[in-house]
């Protein structure tokens, strides 16, 4: 199992921890600052990689990505830095792809310039609806024209961008949802991550909802119509799902996304980031002190994560179906039984076929349109009789990509 890791990839991803204002459903490691020192912020980047790249010689790196909080407020400058960093203690592939998460109020055409300059190749930005009234009740502090002026921008200086819109948001109806999704696949765009509107606890959200406060949310049945109907006309538009929740056209898909999903190893450098690195045939979790000062003064010493978790063959397993099942490309089961050490249950296996929630080859297990309207179950139905790994933490972001 040494070199498992191999088959996902190796992705770099680097936590810029603060915005402009704290989004009411937002569950993320962001905070909201008067004064951030960017220089102090890109020496402790550039500390971190340089311990990073000692624990990991020599590997090629395919992917890089720039999450938040808001990482759009960066200084051009320590993005350039830490690319070059970047590139300098690791090899990397020819195809090197290095997305950057951006917020439409914080666009700027000589910004977004000059973080081209410095390397980023991709854009993911978060507009998360197209009408004011919505992105008034989802805190954004962006109106929808901001939105389509920075998307334009975006278009202008990368030749990849993609973006976020959340559904199942209060009365919201199946036809305006279909309305605005079509509205968003005219832009021309090549990727749409599309998520329904999760209510977490401890944000905002949250309390509003435990209060009865959050009214107008979508029932079951509505979701469910929701979720069809993003599928059928993304598909249409020749967008096609590849994973649960992320769209894309033929080669446009998340490369960073898709080493979380197809269970590689990455690094997770900022505060809260969450990592997965293999070493002499172990493969460890990590996760970065999630308070921003604790986090900074840390990097001068290399006192920046909690104790590391060596994942068991069963945590490993658990977590590969988490993540590779979400995927319209399914799992690889031969690779499963190696991590795992057993084959998946044949007895399970053919009940969800019978159900028509899964189709099973030889060498491949592929969830079906019908088992990703209850993927969870479907997952969980496959798992061994114990409870999950309680390190396991969604990579996947954001609001958006992670």
């Amino acid at each position: 199992m040494t070199d498992d890791w191999q088959q996902g990839g190796f992705g770099l991803y680097i936590h810029w921890p603060f915005c402009e204002a704290k989004c009411p459903y937002c569950d993320f490691n962001s905070h909201v600052s008067r004064s951030i020192d960017q220089r102090a912020w890109g020496d402790a980047y550039l500390a971190e990689l340089a311990r990073a790249a000692d624990e990991t010689p020599g590997r090629v790196l395919n992917s890089v990505f720039f999450g938040g909080g808001t990482p759009s407020l960066m200084d051009p400058d320590v993005v350039a830095d830490v690319i070059t960093a970047i590139r300098t203690r690791w090899p990397v592939a020819n195809d090197l792809e290095i997305t950057l998460e951006a917020n439409p109020g914080s666009v700027e055409a000589g910004r977004f310039a000059a973080y081209h300059a410095a390397g980023v190749n991709r854009i993911s930005m978060g507009i998360q609806a197209l009408n004011d009234t919505d992105l008034r009740r989802l805190g954004r502090i962006h109106t929808a024209s901001e939105a389509l002026t920075a998307f334009d921008i975006a278009r202008q200086t990368f030749d990849r961008v993609s973006f976020d819109l959340i559904y199942g948001r209060q009365d919201q109806t199946l036809a305006a949802w279909k309305a605005e999704l079509k509205q968003a696949l005219n832009l021309a765009i090549d990727h749409l991550s599309l998520y329904q509107l999760t209510i977490e606890q401890g944000t905002a959200f949250g309390d509003r909802y435990n209060r009865g406060g959050l009214r107008g949310l979508p029932d079951e049945d509505l979701g469910a119509d929701m979720f069809v109907a993003t599928q059928d006309i993304c598909a249409d538009a020749g967008m096609p799902a590849y994973e649960v929740s992320n769209h894309a056209r033929d080669g446009a898909a998340s490369r960073h996304n898709l080493i979380y999903w197809r269970y590689g190893d990455y690094l997770g450098i900022g505060p809260g980031a969450h990592g997965r690195v293999t070493q002499a045939a172990r493969k460890y979790a990590t996760e970065a002190f999630s308070n921003p000062n604790r986090w900074l003064s840390g990097t001068q010493t290399g006192e920046t994560e909690k104790p590391r978790l060596v994942l068991s063959a069963e945590d490993q397993a658990q977590e590969f179906l988490l993540m590779g099942l979400r995927l319209k490309e399914g799992i690889d089961t031969a690779r499963y039984a190696a991590i795992a050490g057993q084959p998946l249950s044949e007895r399970r296996l053919a009940e969800l076929v019978d159900l028509g929630m899964i189709s099973s080859t030889k060498d491949r297990l592929i969830v079906s349109d019908q088992g990703f309207m209850v993927l969870n179950a479907v997952i969980e139905a496959l798992m061994p009789d114990q409870p999950p790994p309680s390190t396991l933490q969604s990579s996947s972001s954001s609001s958006s990509e992670r």
